[in-house]
């Protein structure tokens, strides 16, 4: 995983921007369901932090169920383009999901997720030394070994408390056995400031 550029602090965005997010978001599932593709992103309107390489992740819910969720793990665009493509893909391209219908428009809520910066968890001995390091409730998790992948939201602890479930089931979402372990096996942690 390449180096993240320096992340504006996920807080502060939060804080002074996040109800203008989650309205972009609103906006953008407007335009998918009216156009067809997201809205045009005037990148110089935004505030500077917007503009700044960020990494988010859009989660859609119909009544209380899970309709769509699709975000970047690295802040590799203007965090407001990562927020406006992400709400796109959610709404409209998240394979597990048919496109959001303007008919349920009215049914959906959305939040989003703003990601830290990743950081590797280095010089692991094994999966034992991986869940004593790890934070339940706070860590999102980066798990790779060759070109599989996957990552769980510090969210998922609600559903998965146990470390040594979550860390089978983040396995079997990248295609590892739950128990599989090897030296090869990479590990991130970041955490997320969620809005919404």
């Amino acid at each position: 995983m390449a180096e993240a550029a320096t992340l504006p602090d996920p807080q502060t965005i939060a804080a002074e921007h996040g109800d203008a997010l989650l309205g972009i978001v609103g906006r953008t599932i407007d335009s998918g369901i009216a156009k067809g593709k997201p809205p045009q992103v005037a990148l110089q309107s935004f505030a500077p932090a917007l503009q700044a390489p960020g990494a988010s992740f859009v989660t859609i819910e119909k009544a209380g169920a899970l309709r769509g969720c699709i975000g970047s793990l690295q802040a590799h665009r203007p965090l407001i383009e990562d927020l406006v493509q992400n709400a796109f893909s959610a709404a409209f391209k998240d394979p597990r999901f048919p496109p959001v219908s303007a008919e349920e428009r009215p049914a959906l809520a959305w939040s989003i997720s703003l990601l830290s910066q990743p950081e590797e968890m280095a010089g692991l001995k094994d999966e034992a030394d991986l869940l004593a390091r790890l934070e339940p409730g706070a860590d999102g998790v980066i798990l790779a070994e060759g070109a599989r992948r996957a990552t769980f939201l510090p969210q998922v602890w609600e559903q998965i408390p146990d470390p040594r479930d979550f860390i089978g089931r983040l396995k079997l979402k990248a295609g590892l056995s739950p128990v599989h372990w090897s030296a090869q096996m990479r590990v991130w942690r970041y955490g997320v400031v969620k809005i919404g």
